[in-house]
């Protein structure tokens, strides 16, 4: 009788509908929650990829990054940033992503897209823009050849200041999908944080130029000096956002004298590049006063540092070339700098090794020790500051073993190329300034 009444209640015509209404209700609850973890994860690549912008500080790698990165946040499979030029209407740079190598072939030969089209569309009416079918739309203008096929497109305006300074694009989701109001958003909020990279890219290449161009006016233009050729180089770091205390100078002084020095002070300021350019001209005031052995010289200029100024440690080598009967001869001395490079005619190469005394600014009461040598017709000098050579995966004395290999090499070249070979192959990492000075010794 029970089971009867049990039946009875569930062959009830409520229960039937009921049962569909949880399931729908329970698949929508299910579509809710898979789309909120597609937000969230979504939204935290977004987050991750902001981060990953802002850490760029070349203008290049931003847009470059922002390209891809707009790409991976929808799911892309080409993209490209159109950066429009002085007059907001035509495109000055385009940067396309994801082509293959057979693709871009086709393409080499097409140049920079003019802004036509769809594109042209997004350049004059700067909002967001989403095509399902581009040869559908009126403004389309079809594709060169050799383009690939795309049929939609998603396109974003990047705005700086107040100002239109490109457009992103993207096309053909890779799930073969319309591009939707989720990927519009996503990019529209990559736009706004692309800006702010943009801008601080543009901020640090303008301070970069800058500190660049203080610090080249501070080193001197190398007068002549014959019988000698002589060369010079100066390269900032890889990430030069501050000034670096590198300096030369080459003198020519009486009786056919030639001095050079080479030095690095301590710092990466406008404290260590004043300090630089007072070191400097001390220094040349010193040389011009008497026929002074240059351990001497360095001793007074300890001495004068310490005396009328508050500089940072400074190492330095100075070295004077003087005749000798029908040759040359050398006489040098550092105080904590690395030692110089003396190559052959022959190409053999060696460093001038001897008693190093301390770096400027440490102790003004020890001695300077002073070396001496002949030189050879036909033989090249090289002096040059840390920065050519460091680099913590190899030791110092390996970078300085590839460095003799590479001035070997290139020991034959016209000195400015020679210079210009050692600052381009150097063995350092790139994250210190470098300064290099070459001088050669006439033919007999």
């Amino acid at each position: 009788m029970t089971g009867d009444r049990q039946d009875r209640q569930w062959r009830q015509p409520g229960l039937p509908d009921l049962h569909a209404r949880l399931r729908s209700e329970l698949s929508r609850i299910d579509e809710q929650l898979r789309t909120l973890l597609s937000t969230t994860d979504r939204l935290q690549g977004l987050l991750d990829a902001v981060v990953a912008i802002n850490r760029e500080m070349e203008l290049s790698e931003v847009l470059w990054r922002i390209v891809t990165t707009a790409m991976d946040l929808v799911g892309a499979r080409y993209g490209a940033l159109g950066v429009l030029d002085e007059s907001g209407e035509r495109l000055q740079e385009f940067i396309p992503a994801g082509l293959s190598e057979r693709e871009r072939a086709a393409l080499a030969n097409t140049g920079l897209p003019r802004g036509l089209g769809v594109l042209g569309h997004l350049i004059r009416y700067p909002e967001p823009l989403r095509v399902d079918d581009i040869a559908s739309h009126p403004s389309s203008a079809g594709f060169p050849l050799g383009h690939p096929r795309m049929r939609t497109l998603l396109g974003v305006a990047i705005t700086v200041r107040g100002e239109i300074y490109g457009d992103i694009y993207l096309s053909e989701r890779r799930d073969g999908q319309p591009f939707d109001k989720h990927d519009e958003d996503v990019v529209v909020a990559l736009a706004g944080a692309a800006a702010i990279a943009i801008e601080n890219a543009r901020l640090f290449e303008r301070v970069r130029v800058g500190a660049e161009q203080f610090q080249r006016l501070l080193l001197p233009t190398l007068p002549d000096l014959e019988p000698f050729t002589a060369a010079a180089i100066y390269r900032p770091a890889a990430e030069p956002s501050q000034l670096g205390g590198d300096w030369y100078d080459v003198i020519p002084l009486a009786g056919d004298v030639v001095a050079v020095v080479i030095g690095d002070v301590v710092g990466h300021d406008l404290r260590a590049a004043a300090a630089m350019a007072s070191t400097r001209n001390m220094l040349r005031a010193l040389l011009f006063d008497r026929n002074t052995a240059p351990g001497e010289v360095l001793t007074r200029l300890d001495r004068t540092l310490e005396a009328i100024t508050n500089s940072p440690v400074t190492t330095t080598a100075l070295a004077r070339i003087e005749p000798e009967g029908q040759g040359w001869r050398l006489r040098w001395s550092t105080a904590g700098h690395v030692p110089a490079l003396l190559i052959t005619a022959e190409r053999r190469a060696s460093y001038l090794l001897g008693e190093p005394g301390l770096p400027l600014g440490v102790d003004t009461t020890q001695p300077r020790p002073d070396h001496s040598r002949s030189l050879p017709p036909g033989a090249t000098l090289v002096f040059f500051t840390d920065g050519l050579i460091e680099d913590p995966v190899h030791s110092i004395d390996e970078s300085l073993d590839t460095l003799a290999d590479l001035a070997a090499a290139h020991a034959g070249l016209p000195l400015p190329h020679f210079v210009q070979a050692l600052a381009d192959h150097h063995p350092s990492d790139g994250h210190d300034d470098m300064a290099i000075v070459a001088l050669r010794t006439p033919d007999a």
